[in-house]
């Protein structure tokens, strides 16, 4: 083997910065030359802009991030790239704490006042599930920017019923079978806004009950979502349970925005609350860091991170700011 094939890729402190270590070694020409082919020269120049972001911020923020994996932050993997992509594309060093949230279950979510945002991402069971609700109402409550994602969106909607919409024991279905007000469930527990009951079957594989892959869907105009999309939805999906229609008339009352549904089965694809209640509160039934790239980044991500740096300026004295 020729010396120079024996390439070296060294502890960095992110995997972004291992395209540029290679190509410094010449492992690109050295694999065309292997191959017999003809090398084009490599333009790294959009992947050195994105180091040179990454090293160099512009201002910092900080995300809670409550969930019951926390031991286990790798279960959250594609997320927290995600959120280091948005950092990359807003100048903005997004450093993330994990917070358990049974712990918060008997603590209270009172500590949760030194973050610049709140983020619940998805999960699947009960345990926990209060803590994330507590830390949603903490959100909500002292505006705080809240992002939900899968579940974190169904706990956000039960939130609301319960503390805005009078619906005391509102709950999913997952959860509680004997809830009064089950305002997430199966889509085969509850009717349509047009009175039909959908034909999948609760009984039935999880394959026939669980929405799979990307899933296009138009958003309301005029909407936070609508802001920051620019156009249709078109992200991946993995869930069972949905927001059940049957109740978001009484939500809507009450100042809750369904700003995107499916086409199709008009399923609440996107939950928001308008600017006079909250200044960026979100919750998508998508996992939108499963399209993310460090290339671009996400919308959404962008949004929730210029959200927090916002949140985090408005929450300073004129001193700090100025520092």
């Amino acid at each position: 083997m020729r010396e120079e094939a024996v390439i070296s890729v060294w502890d960095v402190d992110s995997i972004y910065k291992i395209p540029q270590i290679l190509n410094e070694q010449g492992l690109d020409r050295i694999v065309c030359e292997e191959l017999g082919i003809e090398p084009q020269p490599a333009d790294l120049s959009v992947w050195r802009k994105l180091v040179e972001a990454l090293d160099h911020p512009q201002r910092e923020i900080t995300i809670g991030m409550v969930g019951k994996y926390v031991d286990l932050t790798e279960s959250y993997k594609s997320l927290i790239e995600a959120l280091r992509h948005a950092g990359i594309h807003t100048a903005t060093r997004v450093n993330i704490e994990y917070i358990d949230s049974e712990t918060l279950e008997s603590t209270g979510a009172g500590d949760l006042k030194r973050f610049d945002a709140i983020l619940v991402p998805g999960g699947f069971g009960v345990r926990g599930t209060e803590g994330k609700i507590a830390a949603i109402r903490y959100a909500r409550e002292n505006k705080i920017p809240y992002l939900g994602i899968c579940l974190g969106m169904q706990l956000a909607v039960i939130e609301f019923a319960r503390h805005m919409a009078g619906m005391g024991d509102a709950n999913s279905t997952e959860f509680d079978l004997a809830t009064e007000h089950p305002v997430v469930a199966l889509i085969t527990e509850w009717l349509d806004r047009d009175g039909r009951v959908a034909t999948r079957s609760a009984d039935s594989d999880l394959g026939g009950t669980m929405r799979l892959g990307a899933q296009r869907c138009p958003i309301k105009p005029g909407t936070l979502a609508a802001s920051i999309y620019g156009g249709d939805v078109n992200e991946r999906h993995r869930h069972r349970y949905e927001v059940n229609n049957y109740y978001v008339p009484a939500l809507e009352k009450v100042g809750l925005v369904i700003s995107a549904r499916t086409p199709s089965e008009d399923l609440p694809e996107m939950m928001e609350l308008p600017q006079a209640m909250h200044p960026w509160f979100v919750g998508v039934q998508f996992h939108p860091e499963f399209t993310s790239t460090p290339r671009a980044g996400h919308p959404l991500f962008k949004s929730f991170v210029e959200a927090a740096a916002r949140c985090r300026k408005t929450a300073q004295t004129p001193q700090q700011a100025s520092a």
